[in-house]
């Protein structure tokens, strides 16, 4: 649209249409904010002892030598532990657990082990103010919860890839075996994922854990032969909420700086594939331009929008799938972007231009990755690369166009 400086009326019909436009969103979030889309944030220490321990690490020497800097890239670092023994790699892990818990390109193994002891640190830290007065009644009830989650983190079997415990904290953890996997899919969840909500028991295919593993077991139903991994990536800082963070992108840009280092510390001949779920599909969309070309699928469900007004626009070379079952609330946010709020057109509108699959079964908001739907099988089929047997919506003959 074109504007028309110093034409008063012009000038006043298109403030009043941005002004709608901003208001709308406004009252649409403020009415799914009252019917559940918020959770409540337990408050915790300022602390960010992983920023310390890479400092640390940074000013520290080992054999003789000064370390690698931690942030450095996935192949400088595989060479730095391929050159050490495991005694050695594991001295470091002892020393430095959260460091090398969250470096890309250190063993995986090693990377499980180091953050079983950053677990047991933290949970540690969280038994302590349970019982410190100076908190409020509720901080220490919270405190209480956090060091439940972290026992239950470092349970037998558990593969944490990530974990940071400042702030609501964030984490990944690993269904399958990542190193020998030729197919590895991520889930990147929404709004309100933090350690508290990582997973949980009631409803367990709401949270990442439970989404990660219900993809799992579903690709080793789709396809037994195929070796896949799943994990359940909660490891960039989600909007708390429904407030101003939510309908930007300031957290998504984060976001997709942290899923593409993720997705570049994957060995490169294995196919990775993203399933986004609301929030996270923005992340998903932002990322999207500059992800590496192992990544062929793009898979996004109740997605409030991508950051783009079409398929082109989001500039990846994957393949770009959208579902939306016919109950899900997010369907009522306007999808359009004014002044920063919103986050573009919908991408299950045919006009994008994405592959639009039948999300049958899915109930709501966090239905997709419930067993038995058709939402959570379509999934596992582009899991697994198994794409000419996916279930498209009825409304899109051009879903299995040019399916190899």
């Amino acid at each position: 649209m074109t504007s028309f400086p110093g034409l008063g009326p012009s000038s006043g019909f298109l403030q009043s249409t941005a002004w709608r436009a901003a208001l709308a969103l406004a009252v649409v979030f403020v009415m799914l904010a009252m019917t559940g889309w918020t959770a409540v944030r337990g408050t915790k220490d300022d602390a960010n002892p992983l920023a310390t321990a890479r400092t640390a690490w940074k000013h520290a020497t080992f054999l003789g030598r000064p370390l690698p800097d931690p942030n450095g890239s996935p192949a400088t670092l595989r060479t730095f532990f391929a050159a050490l023994t495991g005694a050695q790699q594991q001295q470091l892990a002892n020393r430095y657990p959260l460091v090398v818990g969250n470096m890309g390109g250190a063993p995986t193994a090693l990377r499980y082990r180091a953050n079983r002891m950053a677990l047991d640190d933290a949970r540690a830290v969280e038994k302590r103010r349970m019982g410190d007065r100076r908190l409020t009644p509720v901080g220490r009830q919270e405190a209480g919860r956090l060091m439940h989650r972290f026992e239950s983190m470092m349970s037998p079997g558990r593969q944490i890839l990530a974990f940071d415990p400042a702030g609501g904290g964030r984490a990944a953890e690993v269904f399958g075996s990542l190193p020998a996997a030729k197919r590895i899919s991520v889930v990147v969840p929404g709004v309100d994922t933090n350690l508290s909500t990582f997973e949980r028991t009631v409803r367990a295919t709401a949270a990442p854990v439970g989404m990660a593993r219900s993809l799992y077991d579903a690709e080793r139903t789709a396809k037994p032969g195929v070796r896949t991994a799943v994990i359940a990536w909660a490891d960039y800082t989600t909007p708390s909420g429904l407030g101003v963070q939510a309908v930007t992108g300031n957290l998504a840009e984060a976001g997709a700086v942290r899923l593409r280092a993720l997705v570049k510390s994957l060995p490169s001949s294995d196919t990775v594939s993203l399933f986004c779920h609301s929030y996270g599909s923005v992340v998903c969309g932002v990322a999207a331009r500059h992800l590496p070309a192992n990544v062929e699928d793009i898979a996004v469900a109740g997605s409030p929008g991508m950051r783009a007004e079409s398929l082109s626009g989001l500039g990846t070379h994957a393949r770009v799938w959208a579902m939306r079952d016919s109950d899900d609330w997010i369907q009522d946010v306007p999808y359009l972007e004014v002044g920063g709020l919103g986050h573009g057109a919908d991408p299950v509108d045919p006009s994008f231009g994405s592959r639009i699959l039948s999300a049958d079964g899915a109930v709501g908001h966090a239905g997709y990755f419930a067993p038995g739907t058709r939402s959570l099988r379509n999934f596992a089929l582009v899991g697994v690369g198994a794409l000419d047997s996916v279930d498209c919506a009825t409304d899109d003959p051009h879903c299995s166009t040019g399916l190899v």
